[in-house]
């Protein structure tokens, strides 16, 4: 049989009434649920699950706020204290030069030096490298983020590459068949051999199709395997619902207000503030206090000394002023760059919205209209064709207006999906925070 009989155009009929349009594309995937070790579907969340699991940037923040609460800890500590030894006033001619214990200005001395820092300087230095802990895991919380967005990002896309690479397969198989009937019809008298390399230069077509989807699949391989590793080369599951959003249109300006992004900012504005606290406490000089003990020769008394120092800011209006009024520039500058930050994102985000709504009203019409049109229309061009009423190249012209509206319509559910990756992640998901499954820990 060189084309499909009514039967099955029937058959596709009823599928098409009960999986509209671009759903097909569901079912081109597995949807096992046996272990994974027998090939069980990789989903969307499994793979947000592994790729938080093993990204090693996560770990260099836990590090780096480690870091930041161990110098806050040593921050709050007096300075250490400063040993001094030495010998004062040794002679050096005369009939005692050198000899320690001959002239009574001679002193060996021993010593120590403290620098008592005041305790709300050690309070604000903690309070800085606080501060910058805090900063970190505001940053912890945004690489999070990205790291699901960019892993969905990846998955989809290899997901509609594969299922644009089915549609394609589908087409050269049926195109074959298209070559079959054409030497079919040549044979019987009823056709030339246009048709004949018509259809078959419409199979090497395809095939250039499936070589240029092949290609962005495996491309979409090497992206998804940057975040969870060897299970890339898994089979996908289904792909998520993506016509919701975790966001409020009407109340961006409250919800990106605490983006993670704008709170590292918040942080580095906390770090500012902490440093021109230190700056202002800077304007009263620490003291320090030493304690010697001088030994001179036997014939003399030993002796002690003690004192004071004290830094002298005798130009504190070009010192310490200026260096306060910096560090509260720098608090006025963070601010300005977080509100300028956030309009940034609200206006961005609003716009990522309106193109996300479109998209869904563009598929919309793809799967409720013009795919099915296509469809009906190679049927249409099949028939005639059958009862003589066309040739060959009206069937051809059909099947590729089908496969490019088929295509096109895959297209735009793909940068809908995108859309809705990049809107659905602006903040991390905090249901993919638990562990990946078991069956999945063999790709750590």
């Amino acid at each position: 049989m060189l084309f499909p009989t009514p039967a099955h155009a029937s058959m596709r009929r009823v599928a098409r009434r009960f999986v509209p349009g671009m759903a097909l594309v569901s079912i081109l995937v597995s949807t096992s649920t046996t272990a994974f070790a027998a090939g069980a579907p990789l989903t969307l969340t499994q793979a947000q699950h592994l790729a938080v699991e093993r990204s090693r940037q996560l770990q260099a923040k836990d590090y780096a706020v480690t870091a930041s609460q161990e110098m806050s800890v040593a921050a709050a500590q007096l300075p250490d204290p400063t040993l001094k030894a030495g010998v004062d006033n040794l002679p050096v001619n005369g009939s005692d030069r050198f000899r320690l214990g001959a002239d009574f200005m001679t002193m060996r001395y021993v010593g120590v030096m403290q620098e008592i820092t005041r305790s709300d300087k050690r309070k604000f230095r903690a309070e800085r490298y606080q501060r910058e802990a805090d900063k970190t895991t505001a940053e912890k919380t945004e690489v999070v983020a990205n790291i699901q967005r960019d892993t969905a990002l990846a998955w989809l896309e290899r997901f509609y590459a594969e299922a644009m690479a089915a549609v394609v397969d589908e087409n050269a198989t049926q195109s074959e068949f298209e070559i079959q009937a054409a030497e079919g019809a040549y044979r019987a008298g009823r056709g030339n051999q246009a048709e004949i390399f018509a259809a078959k230069s419409a199979l090497s077509t395809y095939r250039d199709r499936a070589s240029q989807v092949n290609r962005r699949i495996r491309n979409a391989k090497v992206t998804l395997a940057r975040w969870i590793g060897t299970a890339a080369d898994s089979p996908l599951a289904g792909k998520p619902a993506t016509d919701t959003v975790r966001l409020d249109a009407g109340a961006l300006d409250t919800q990106l207000a605490h983006h993670p992004r704008v709170a590292v900012l918040n942080q580095l504005e906390a770090m500012a503030v902490a440093d021109a606290k230190l700056a202002h406490a800077n304007k009263q000089p620490d003291w320090s206090v030493e304690v010697m003990y001088q030994q001179r020769g036997s014939a003399y008394d030993n002796m002690i000394s003690f004192g004071v120092s004290v830094p002298l800011q005798w130009d504190q209006k070009n010192r310490q002023d200026r260096e306060l009024a910096a560090k509260l520039a720098m608090v006025e500058q963070v601010r300005a760059e977080r509100d300028d930050m956030l309009r940034a994102h609200v206006a961005e985000t609003r716009a990522m919205l309106n193109e996300w709504e479109n998209g869904k009203e563009r598929l919309a019409r793809y799967t409720e209209e013009l795919v099915p049109l296509a469809k009906e229309r190679t049927l249409a061009a099949l028939a005639a064709y059958r009862g003589g009423k066309a040739g060959l190249d009206d069937v051809l012209m059909a099947r590729r207006n089908e496969i490019d509206v088929r295509l096109e319509a895959l297209e735009r559910e793909a940068e809908t999906a995108r859309q809705w990756a990049e809107l659905n992640f602006l903040f991390p998901d905090s249901g993919l925070s638990h562990p990946a499954t078991t069956q999945y820990k063999e790709f750590k």
